[in-house]
């Protein structure tokens, strides 16, 4: 049985402040607790309803009830598996390779959708302005679906970070430069805004190449939602790579 200092522990970790607190995190589902098991994470406990859930695991876990999982969890149908983890500390930030800016963006579940965007397409560094949603907020950590164990997530002052960057800065703009015509470089930063605002002016006069994605519907559409551009322009930006190491 689970004390209740646990357990007010654990939930307490579903908010932000808690969490820098205790330098720990919850995570919840079989696929997001196995890829964290298979990281660097380390780990201070799982919780499962079920011993058959995570098979040929020696890490340290504990059975529990269903009802006090559903006291420990933040989703209304908790799937039996429940892990809390140490926060990591962050790695340096790498400029080889093409790396993701984040200026405000809010919402969880966009948040957690561009996370496993960039580990679909190589991207191994993610830069946040400060009041870019929390990377884990457990909503966030649910739509990662694990590739929170592969991408690095910071936290910076974003005028700061871009004055002091030599890579070429690409913005996302409704009225920018189309991508389609574009060739861009072989490495970069590449800047989405808030999904009201979009880029905020202190970071947008940082910004080298503003681009967008071309409209072929009614102007009177609304723009897309800000992971589904990052989907798109990370596509052409590895289809402009592959391209240029095609020809070389």
């Amino acid at each position: 049985m689970v004390v209740k200092s646990q357990i007010k522990l654990i939930k307490s970790l579903q908010q932000k402040k808690y969490r820098t607190e205790h330098r720990m995190f919850v995570a919840e589902g079989i696929k997001t607790v196995r890829e964290l098991l298979r990281s660097n994470f380390e780990l201070y406990k799982i919780y499962l309803t079920d011993s058959n859930l995570l098979q040929n695991q020696t890490h340290q876990w504990e059975l529990i009830s269903e009802s006090e999982l559903k006291l420990m969890s933040s989703l209304k149908n908790p799937n039996g598996v429940l892990g809390v983890f140490y926060l990591p500390e962050a790695m340096p930030v790498d400029f080889t390779d093409w790396l993701v800016v984040l200026d405000g963006i809010n919402d969880p579940g966009n948040l957690g959708t561009i996370i496993r965007l960039c580990d679909w397409f190589g991207i191994h560094h993610i830069v946040c302005s400060p009041n870019t949603v929390d990377c884990f907020n457990p909503k966030v950590l649910q739509a990662t679906m694990g590739s929170i164990s592969r991408v690095n997530v910071v936290y910076r002052d974003l005028p700061d970070f871009l004055s002091n960057v030599q890579a070429p800065i690409y913005g996302a703009f409704m009225h920018g430069d189309t991508i389609c015509n574009k060739q861009v470089s072989q490495t970069g930063i590449l800047v989405m805004g808030n999904e009201a605002k979009g880029i905020s002016k202190e970071v947008e006069v940082l910004v080298d190449e503003k681009i967008s994605i071309p409209q072929f519907g009614k102007e009177t559409t609304e723009s897309l939602n800000v992971a589904t551009a990052t989907a798109i322009l990370l596509h052409e930006i590895r289809r402009d790579r592959m391209a240029n190491l095609t020809r070389t």
